[in-house]
């Protein structure tokens, strides 16, 4: 009863106090201590509270199955990429780890390598191959590895209205490890930003914009899952990606090819797994 400012704060983080659960209690004893901090630090008014309720209430109104607002506002915000950072301590022969993104999509059509999974998708032929490799150079065979990727109006097939997945696929790797596929070649692109998400950024002074990237997940029993994007070199966006994404050693050369007439790319990344054991959580 009458509480204020320390007392307050005290009285919220001690009110978990008879959770069942050390690491809820952790979590949102700090979660409130930081907030009430925050909003002293910045002498927080009422308007401006209600004014975060809103964007906030806009925020989940926006998302959908397809679209997710809230991985939106975290990557922006740098947050996705601190929890990559602090999730992913993996020994530095591993390939990095980046941030998800809001576009994948569970049940991705199963592809045979050197298959086409642009599916009509507009853009430039890219044939995208590599191996998936233990810290030790060794091939994992049997890797699960799963790819998405933007077009080149820079949309992904859930953006748009179709009847069937493009750039968007899964499949296995071979008893060396290899994988392969055709796609085509990423472009930059914004991301959505016809919500409260691109509000902020416009508010901030800050562009929407993206380097031109593919997604990969990759999966192996024993070793620690690998969410990362290759990156195309040379993209005018690599240092100023909206969600702050790039890593050096995640950019590659698509290289242009000419036959019979015809133009198109191809780019060779190895994929290389921590164990669950190299990996420190």
């Amino acid at each position: 009863m009458d509480l204020q400012d320390d007392e307050l704060t005290d009285a919220v983080v001690g009110s978990f106090a008879g959770s069942g659960s050390e690491r809820y209690k952790e979590v949102m004893g700090a979660l409130v201590r930081h907030l009430h901090a925050f909003a002293r630090e910045v002498d927080l008014t009422e308007d401006e509270y209600f004014t975060a309720i809103e964007f906030l209430t806009r925020t989940g109104q926006i998302s959908t199955g397809t679209r997710q607002e809230f991985v939106l506002l975290a990557d922006v915000l740098g947050l996705s990429m601190l929890t990559v950072g602090l999730g992913n301590r993996k020994p530095k022969e591993a390939t990095q780890s980046t941030v998800f993104g809001p576009f994948f999509v569970e049940g991705s059509p199963e592809v045979q390598l050197g298959d086409d999974i642009s599916n009509g998708a507009p853009g430039q032929p890219c044939l995208v191959s590599g191996r998936v490799l233990n810290t030790k150079g060794e091939p994992i065979a049997g890797a699960l590895v799963e790819t998405w990727q933007a077009d080149e109006d820079g949309f992904y097939d859930v953006q748009k209205d179709l009847d069937r997945p493009q750039n968007r696929a899964h499949l296995t790797t071979d008893a060396d490890g290899n994988y392969k596929f055709w796609a085509v070649k990423p472009v930059a692109y914004p991301i959505p930003d016809d919500g409260p998400v691109g509000e902020l950024l416009r508010a901030g002074g800050r562009g929407p914009m993206r380097p031109a990237h593919i997604h990969f997940m990759v999966t192996a029993p024993g070793y620690a899952r690998l969410i990362t994007h290759v990156f195309a070199n040379g993209d005018e966006y690599l240092h100023t990606d909206a969600v702050f994404g790039v890593k050096q050693s995640l950019i590659a050369d698509f290289v242009e090819h000419h036959e019979d007439g015809k133009t198109y790319y191809t780019v060779d990344y190895d994929l290389v797994l921590a164990t669950i054991e190299e990996t420190r959580q």
